[in-house]
């Protein structure tokens, strides 16, 4: 598979999806274009690095809600919005939500290009985070019921000792299970330890 940098458009203006391919294409870049949210979400994305042009205002599902959806479906695309039409509340809630830039038509090629490079360069770092997550969530499915408790209460700082007194059993027993927990999570230290339990969100103990 090619590991070229892909930039999907989504606008409902064909003139605009075209001008943008023919100005992207023109340097370096694989680009897709769409014209409604909905065929953009039934296509199929290939894991390579890739940013998402997404206009605000389009016919199906505006670009906030798209956003969401995508959040949703943890589709790891960086977006940068475009619109004729946006206003600083809209902008505001596209970056907190994460979008990486947001470009009021008219732009120059140079702004739009500039902030392409930026968002391909965080998705591959994206894209590696999420793989590195996903490794880690087949780890922590391989502990015991017992040994997750472990992982969660180590997560949360508690010492070996202070595990041993919550449960009632020997601290012998305790550093046992952590270190089925150490060596199943392949964590060579307790702070390695932690950010994998902070990375897959495993930071609290069931009740």
């Amino acid at each position: 598979m090619s590991r070229k940098p892909l930039v999907y458009i989504v606008d409902d203006d064909p003139s605009v999806c075209r001008a943008l391919a023919l100005l992207l294409e023109s340097h370096g870049f694989k680009v897709k274009t769409f014209t409604r949210s909905a065929d953009f979400l039934a296509h199929s994305h290939p894991k390579v690095p890739s940013c998402l042009l997404l206009d605000f205002q389009l016919p199906d599902i505006n670009g906030l809600v798209l956003q969401d959806v995508m959040a949703e479906r943890e589709l790891a695309i960086s977006i940068i919005f475009i619109t004729g039409h946006g206003d600083i509340p809209m902008s505001v809630r596209a970056m907190k939500a994460g979008a990486i830039d947001f470009l009021s038509k008219p732009f120059t090629d140079e702004k739009l290009l500039a902030a392409v490079r930026q968002a391909i360069a965080k998705n591959k770092i994206q894209i590696k985070e999420q793989a590195e997550i996903r490794k880690i969530k087949r780890r922590v499915d391989s502990l015991s019921p017992r040994e997750l408790e472990v992982f969660q209460l180590v997560a949360k700082g508690l010492l070996s000792k202070q595990i041993a007194y919550k449960w009632g059993i020997s601290l012998q027993t305790v550093k046992v299970h952590r270190a089925r927990v150490m060596q199943k999570m392949q964590a060579k230290t307790v702070t390695e330890l932690i950010r994998f339990a902070q990375m897959c969100g495993i930071t609290s103990t069931r009740h």
